[in-house]
């Protein structure tokens, strides 16, 4: 009898086509101009800083100041109630933990008195965007909206295409080994068939012999 062989190859595939999904979808502009929640939030709206919500004003006031000045805070949409913890960060998508800092085109407490001008980059729901707001330092309340990152866009679009070609090969591969694997088994259970009848007819042959 053959020797049991777990079959390990869908495993491995599973493991090869799993391990890194895409980060964005394959029609981000559509999406970002027809989905109802990226339509109510790419319009000015009242923003609001969450943070610390159980201390005193003045504790967070002092807290959002310092929090934008390491390059992120939590931010909510008033009218949605969408809340996101936003980093404004240059280079936001660099391995390079010296590349990620607040600059001040992400963080600006000098363009208006009593306000602090905000940018944050990141993938929202499949799609690149870029959010901007102003908050004022005394209410902690401001205006802010979503933009449609063009540029990063196109950048996710690449490295998406080229994700999809490298799961085609990935999955040619498969099928191809897959292939060979059956047919090597139909081939080795065929031998082992030509053996059993070969070890058939010598013990009818024998048989025949001794009976004779």
């Amino acid at each position: 009898m053959l020797p049991f062989e777990p079959n390990t190859l869908c495993s491995k595939a599973g493991s090869n086509f799993l391990s890194k999904m895409p980060r964005v979808v394959s029609n981000q502009r559509h999406k970002f101009e027809n989905d109802e929640l990226f339509r109510k939030l790419s319009r000015e709206c009242e923003i609001k800083y969450t943070g610390f919500r159980d201390r005193p004003v003045e504790e967070r006031q002092l807290r959002f100041q310092t929090e934008c000045r390491e390059g992120h805070a939590d931010i909510a949409f008033v009218p949605t109630g969408t809340n996101l913890h936003l980093n404004f960060l240059s280079n936001p998508w660099s391995d390079k933990a010296e590349d990620r800092v607040a600059t001040q085109d992400y963080v600006d407490f000098d363009r208006e008195s009593g306000k602090v001008h905000l940018k944050s980059q990141f993938i929202m729901n499949g799609v690149c965007v870029v959010w901007r707001g102003w908050i004022d330092l005394n209410r902690l309340d401001g205006v802010g909206c979503l933009e449609f990152d063009v540029e990063r866009a196109e950048v996710e679009d690449t490295l998406l295409r080229e994700q999809i070609d490298q799961y085609n090969r990935q999955l040619r591969d498969f099928e191809d080994r897959q292939r060979q694997y059956h047919e090597e088994q139909e081939r080795r259970a065929e031998a082992e068939a030509e053996v059993v009848q070969a070890l058939l007819r010598f013990s009818e042959e024998r048989i025949y012999v001794h009976a004779s």
